[in-house]
């Protein structure tokens, strides 16, 4: 005689149980289940007519354990406030207690659960209500810059939470998204599809039958299906350029714009002379000062450096200059 506390995961569908828990509840005397529990029809199609209870009796469940056996299916929650209960009423008057794992989460489990409260969070939070693509890309950048931020400072701790900001900000475009009723619409899972799709396509040598010697051979592998894919997307009008961000930070811009003209072969001479095709309002001192910066990052990449993250490393020394001095001038 004991009770049977069986925990299932909601991160699962109802009804996927594990073989030991599915005799659990067929041989159980008495099977009882949380008013509206998600298993409650599974059960029922298995030919099990449990007890259903409105609210949980911790008390009552031990009082039974002692008398016959009890398979008491735990609340989607895990029933952790009971489960203490539980765990109180048998100290001093034991009575075998068995914890089984009916289901368990699959890595990734816990999406399922910010996807769930993106839509909640969306349907009852005024200011998630009102916020559109537009107004939420400010939220992304600065989301991710943090994660910048914490790799280029070492601190890993962080990493974590600021990774999971940015994915918050994908599953918010996303709920927004599936809200249209146009060809626009998309839904998270469309999202993940695609870069799953993009994935397995971009990695014939570990999902297809193409062999590769090394690293080098992969870049320059993505690089012909990229390729490739701009062709099929921009037909003849197709440019190695296409898919630039222009709106990200100027040095990185120009970097990733000398970066795709080497790869297709453009001469070196092409970024001669810049300034001279800019606009009249663009020209002058401040368009020689540009030239000279893009002559910059195109030397810093002859180097093995990359500009940008050259310029924001100067940066924070001089911050640490200019804070040292503060302190310095304060005592």
């Amino acid at each position: 005689m004991g009770l049977t506390l069986l925990a299932t995961t909601h991160r699962v569908a109802p009804g996927l149980l594990t073989w030991r828990a599915w005799d659990a509840l067929r041989s159980a005397p008495s099977v009882r289940v949380p008013r509206g529990h998600p298993l409650l029809p599974s059960l029922r199609d298995a030919g099990i007519e449990p007890e259903v209870v409105a609210e949980p009796d911790a008390a009552r469940l031990v009082a039974d354990a002692r008398e016959g056996d009890v398979l008491w299916v735990a609340a989607p929650d895990g029933d952790e406030a009971l489960m203490r209960e539980i765990g109180a009423l048998v100290v001093n008057d034991p009575v075998e207690v068995e914890v089984l794992h009916g289901s368990y989460d699959l890595p990734g489990a816990r999406l399922l659960d910010l996807v769930s409260v993106m839509d909640t969070l969306r349907r009852e939070c005024p200011w998630d209500r009102k916020q559109t693509h537009e107004t939420l890309v400010p939220y992304l950048l600065e989301e991710a810059y943090e994660v910048l931020d914490t790799v280029e400072s070492g601190d890993y701790g962080a990493l974590r939470e600021e990774l999971g900001d940015v994915l918050m900000q994908v599953a918010f475009h996303s709920v927004v998204a599936a809200e249209r009723d146009d060809e626009t619409a998309f839904t998270i899972d469309d999202v993940a599809g695609a870069i799953v799709d993009k994935l397995v396509r971009r990695h014939p040598h570990v999902f297809g039958d193409v062999t590769v010697s090394g690293a080098d051979e992969v870049n320059a592998n993505w690089e012909q299906i990229k390729a490739a894919e701009r062709a099929e997307k921009g037909g003849a009008e197709a440019s190695a350029l296409d898919g630039v961000p222009m709106g990200q930070p100027a040095l990185s811009l120009a970097a990733q714009l000398q970066r795709r003209a080497a790869r297709i072969g453009a001469p070196p001479e092409l970024a001669d002379g810049l300034a001279r095709d800019l606009p009249e309002d663009a020209a002058g001192e401040a368009g020689d000062v540009g030239e000279r910066l893009f002559a910059l990052v195109r030397e810093a990449a002859g180097r093995g450096a990359d500009a940008e993250s050259a310029l924001r490393a100067v940066s924070r020394v001089f911050r640490d200059r200019v804070r040292s001095w503060e302190r310095a001038s304060r005592d």
